[in-house]
């Protein structure tokens, strides 16, 4: 189905992809931190045969070596900052095959983006097997609305948005007609066939969405952060419909404020410790009181207010949380926690550079430094080529982090996860449309004395540097101004 791209000249002698910036996108004088993920990242480019021009990222090797809606969206979305040829390349191979009927056997919808592309059916445990093109996912739809929104703020042509946006309509389209399957105003998902995935989100094994006593809970589940995603979208993509001056902006400014409203209704539940955001809601709407790595999706999408963002990042950063190395995908209070379990306890690089993202979007920036530190240390622990996943074990009874045997190395969203840290810690945020960025004024104690280029946006240069104090300055394009934020 996919093809990798042609074979190329040393990079300095060609036209540059973005993933070839490596060489200049670095924090000097050690460049190696980025130089091994984003050398693994030009690995896992493919090309897609309807279009060659248009590349993406496979998910990782050896097993994901292909397109997958959620996993590419999510790479592509993190490496913005180096350019958006590569996101530009993921939307529309996405958007080619965007679902238009209605088909059972695929989980199929229009509107709907899929879950990932093989050249057969698979057969899996449990007598499960998936058509050769499957759309069970949940989240890949509200995920490629988000991307198209941020490449367009990073600098995605206008005229190249412009044409996606019929795509994105039928997005938005299929969030209101498609998703909420038993009309409850949240999103969740139905595997008709008993044949498909039991879990569509991001945590896609049997045994990851379980309540604090261990019982797993019985799909479908309406999951708390696609929840958080299909509000970051509706916001997002009504931006997107005014500013190109289409309609449908205020309707979905108030379809997302009415989710917004309904899962601070259902969602939310308390312990001793306080209140904080359920895994999800289960088959019969019960909230699944596990506490998850999962609320680090919800930071930063619009969906929390500050109070709420607070105190989901205080579950965070808990001990139970923080490996140290990393998020644990499962709390270690949590029965049925295991720091080898595949979703129940190991840490994944891609998750934890969400929440710190999240963290910082949010403005919590004192949450995000520990958690964006324990990953870095992981990186260094694996030669700085982090896997797909490895064991929630804690530092302090653990010099290293411990693999997991069957983890993909290379894996796309933890390679580009190094670069989503880096943005994160600098604040970085961009206003392509309006000439505007935004960095924070100074980093955290361990980040002094960089020099960070290879950066770019609308196509344009960024420079940025850190003096021995760890004071920001930025270098920004011609005509762009800056905004500097604590």
């Amino acid at each position: 189905m996919h093809r990798r791209p042609p074979r190329r000249r040393p990079l300095p002698r060609r036209p540059r992809h973005p993933l070839d910036r490596a060489e200049d996108h670095r924090p000097r004088p050690r460049p190696r931190p980025l130089d091994r993920p984003l050398q693994d990242l030009r690995g896992l480019l493919l090309t897609d045969p309807l279009r060659p021009a248009d590349t993406f990222l496979a998910a990782g090797a050896p097993w994901f070596l292909t397109l997958f809606g959620r996993d590419s969206l999510w790479a592509a979305r993190m490496l913005l900052p180096l350019g958006t040829d590569l996101a530009a390349g993921t939307l529309r191979t996405l958007a080619r095959r965007q679902g238009r009927a209605v088909d059972p056997a695929s989980e199929e919808r229009p509107g709907k983006i899929l879950h990932e592309v093989r050249r057969a059916e698979q057969h899996l445990d449990a007598g499960s097997h998936l058509p050769p093109s499957y759309y069970g996912t949940a989240d890949a739809t509200p995920l490629w609305l988000v991307l198209l929104h941020d490449a367009w703020r990073w600098g995605l042509p206008a005229g190249q948005v412009e044409e996606l946006l019929p795509n994105a309509e039928a997005a938005l389209d299929w969030l209101e007609r498609y998703a909420d399957a038993d009309g409850d105003g949240f999103l969740e998902y139905v595997d008709s066939t008993g044949r498909g995935l039991s879990n569509q989100g991001w945590k896609d094994s049997s045994d990851d969405i379980r309540f604090r006593d261990g019982r797993i809970a019985e799909a479908p589940f309406a999951l708390s952060e696609v929840q958080a995603y299909a509000h970051e979208a509706a916001v997002r993509t009504a931006d997107l419909l005014e500013a190109f001056g289409r309609p449908g902006a205020a309707h979905w400014r108030r379809w997302a404020r009415d989710l917004r409203q309904r899962f601070r209704d259902r969602f939310w539940t308390e312990d001793a410790d306080g209140r904080y955001p359920v895994v999800a809601l289960d088959r019969d709407k019960r909230p699944v009181d596990s506490i998850a790595s999962n609320l680090g999706h919800l930071l930063g999408t619009g969906l929390l207010d500050e109070t709420e963002s607070a105190l989901v990042a205080g579950r965070l950063t808990a001990p139970g949380m923080d490996s140290g190395f990393g998020l644990r995908t499962l709390d270690a209070a949590t029965a049925g926690f295991n720091p080898l379990g595949y979703h129940t306890g190991s840490v994944w690089p891609h998750d934890t550079a969400v929440a710190v993202h999240g963290l910082a979007r949010a403005g919590l920036h004192d949450a995000a430094a520990p958690l964006a530190a324990g990953l870095v240390r992981a990186a260094a622990a694996f030669d700085h080529r982090l896997p797909e996943l490895f064991a929630g074990h804690p530092r302090d009874r653990y010099a290293r982090p411990v693999p997991y045997p069957a983890s993909c190395r290379p894996q796309a969203w933890a390679a580009a996860s190094a670069v989503l840290v880096l943005q994160a810690l600098l604040g970085l945020e961009a206003d392509a449309p309006n000439r505007r960025l935004r960095v924070r004024d100074r980093l955290p104690a361990g980040y002094e004395s960089l020099r960070i280029d290879g950066l770019t946006v609308a196509g344009l240069p960024i420079e940025v540097e850190t003096d021995h104090t760890g004071a920001v300055r930025m270098r920004a394009p011609e005509g762009f101004g800056v905004t500097t934020v604590r």
